[in-house]
């Protein structure tokens, strides 16, 4: 994994050449990808590396396992949470919609759990403003293959730096830059509700769609999910449509 993490920092100070921008800020959630991401930046940009802890409703594990990933790279933190504004929001968005008798409990889970994603994508965006940084993506190839990203949530960053890297290849990043080893064994959570994990989410697992993306043989029922929220999840790697005129 060397050579790979210094042709990523050497990316990452160029995208700061290209843009103008002074630095990265990355959104640390106590995860392996946000703990890779915030190593590699820091790596690029030392001075100018910022990972902000985003809790919403968050349990203290992870609030932990976050802070310990932010003192094991040594890179400068904030920490802004969200609780009573995600709370103030979507009640009253439901509130709203109750008084129309047009609230879908159906929906109720997955709409929270998205307005989690793009407020923490909001907070993110304003203190990269603050600094003239740019903010980091940390989805893997599985996951920007499957979709497995809020649109404008966590999908709406400036740059993709591990989207080429299976999930077991960021496992390997990880151990060869230090992360800690409960970050890295824990089971993957994008942190939306209680006692969410990823892989209960999609229906299948991280190895089988790294697997998958490696040309090699997977169960016929993980074949199909993972095509299928492939073709789903089509309109996030693809520009917004738009009209023209003949």
């Amino acid at each position: 994994m060397e050579k790979y993490v210094e042709k990523i920092v050497e990316w990452l100070k160029q995208k700061l050449i290209d843009t103008g921008a002074k630095g990265f800020v990355v959104g640390v959630s106590g995860g392996i990808d946000s703990a890779v991401v915030a190593n590699l930046i820091k790596l690029a940009a030392p001075e100018h590396s910022l990972g902000v802890l985003l809790p919403i409703y968050t349990k203290s594990e992870h609030m932990t396992d976050g802070i310990k990933v932010i003192e094991t790279c040594g890179i400068n933190s904030m920490t802004i949470d969200l609780t009573e504004t995600h709370k103030v929001m979507y009640s009253h968005i439901k509130h709203q919609l109750d008084e129309k008798n047009e609230f879908n409990e159906l929906s109720d889970q997955i709409a929270g759990a998205n307005l989690r994603a793009r407020l923490r994508m909001s907070a993110l965006y304003t203190v990269a403003t603050n600094y003239n940084y740019l903010v980091v993506g940390t989805d893997n190839a599985a996951e920007w293959y499957t979709g497995y990203f809020t649109k404008y949530g966590d999908g709406g960053v400036d740059i993709h730096p591990l989207v080429d890297f299976t999930k077991s290849e960021v496992r390997e990043m990880a151990k060869y830059l230090n992360v800690p080893e409960e970050v890295i064994t824990k089971a993957p959570s994008a942190d939306l509700w209680e006692d969410q994990t990823d892989e209960n989410e999609m229906g299948t697992t991280y190895d089988r769609i790294d697997a998958y993306l490696r040309g090699e043989s997977v169960p016929k029922e993980d074949k199909q999910i993972i095509e299928r929220l492939h073709k789903q999840s089509e309109h996030k790697r693809v520009g917004i449509p738009q009209f023209k005129r003949s």
